[in-house]
């Protein structure tokens, strides 16, 4: 599913050309607080995984430097591998060992997982609001 930010670009875009028929600055407004929660959840949830499966400060902020590097290193697939070894270094450094790591890097990969399950169902309704605002 495309990116939540997306989604709301293309609904402005849309506005432009049907001179907002039926898409209010509520709805706007509506819409870009959806876009807002999907990008928290984008970065709250390899952190609270990392935190459930007890990891350290340090390693909640190596999931973020992973996720928000990792894309440059891995492309599209370091999205999902990044967090998970930014998490591990970060526990390795704060000199946990490498069981104890590894288990916080999968805790970060289950909160990405799940993460994306919520912003599907957050874009699932941003889609679905704006077809029920234009074709009513």
């Amino acid at each position: 599913m495309p990116s939540a930010p997306l989604i709301w670009l293309g609904m402005f875009i849309y506005g432009f050309f049907v001179d907002f028929a039926n898409l209010s600055w509520v709805f706007y407004l509506g819409q870009g607080i959806l876009t807002l929660l999907v990008l928290f959840v984008d970065y709250i949830s390899s952190a609270w995984g990392v935190r459930h499966y007890g990891g350290s400060k340090a390693a909640i902020w190596g999931s973020i430097i992973g996720a928000l590097s990792g894309i440059f290193f891995f492309g599209p697939l370091g999205l999902i591998i990044g967090p998970f070894i930014g998490a591990v270094l970060a526990e390795l450094l704060v000199k946990r060992n490498l069981a104890h790591a590894f288990r916080i890097g999968i805790g970060t990969l289950i909160g990405f997982l799940g993460g994306t399950v919520v912003k599907f169902v957050i874009e699932g309704i941003m889609i679905t609001w704006f077809f029920v605002r234009i074709f009513t």
